[in-house]
């Protein structure tokens, strides 16, 4: 049976887990949520020796997006030299696309530059799988905290790239405009945790914990 491994980038002010997960045999890689620092992105696959194949977006918030359309173009370029394919930016749901064209506008509220507004060469939706090499990513999708938020879980492995939707002892915002508080609750009840308490997962922000860490313990979740 293969194995895989995920390393944990943090990235821009927001320290925001872009997440590095490859096979052993292969090294062939998927860059999760490049929310920006696309340098320091690169700088760690080399690092690892990654093969990137896929860039996957868990939704669109410039913390997780923003860095997308720079790395995809940097990591192209090298691959073009190989007479590789492109790597396709894939997801989120096509329900925040309207984040991922703010992206430029918001990241001046903030003070920052650098960020790019993107349009993935996939969009995904509830039920879809997303392969790289022999994992098998299936497609949840988890709104509230955005509209169109999806998350990325390894069955098989037992293991989930949970983005904003829950963390260790807490769950995402949902004070904007297009939040919702109670269908989030509701999502991570009904599709993320009965995956299984032994699921670990990554979130957007924070330490990893697992499904079943955060079914006794997050008072979020509590009845």
């Amino acid at each position: 049976m293969s194995e895989f491994r995920v390393a944990i980038v943090p990235v821009t002010m927001f320290q925001q887990n872009c997440s590095l997960i490859w096979d052993t045999t292969t090294m062939q890689a998927a860059v999760v949520d490049p929310g920006g620092e696309p340098g320091k992105i690169l700088d760690a696959i080399g690092r690892l020796g990654l093969k990137v194949e896929l860039i996957l977006l868990t939704h669109g918030h410039l913390d997780h997006a923003g860095g997308a359309k720079a790395l995809k173009g940097e990591l192209d370029v090298e691959r073009a030299k190989s007479g590789l394919a492109a790597v396709p930016i894939v997801g989120p749901d096509v329900r925040d696309q309207f984040l991922l064209d703010e992206i430029e506008e918001s990241q001046r509220k903030f003070g920052m530059s650098g960020m790019r507004n993107v349009t993935p060469d996939r969009y995904v939706e509830e039920g879809e799988t997303v392969a790289l090499g022999p994992m098998n990513f299936e497609v949840l999708h988890v709104p509230g905290h955005t509209p169109g938020h999806v998350v990325f879980v390894e069955r098989e492995k037992r293991f989930a790239f949970a983005g904003d939707t829950v963390f260790q002892g807490s769950v995402g915002r949902t004070d904007f405009a297009y939040g919702d508080g109670p269908l989030l609750i509701a999502g991570i009840k009904a599709k993320l945790l009965p995956l299984g308490d032994d699921v670990t997962f990554v979130p957007g922000h924070g330490p990893a914990s697992t499904f079943g860490a955060e079914r006794e313990g997050n008072p979020f979740l509590q009845d």
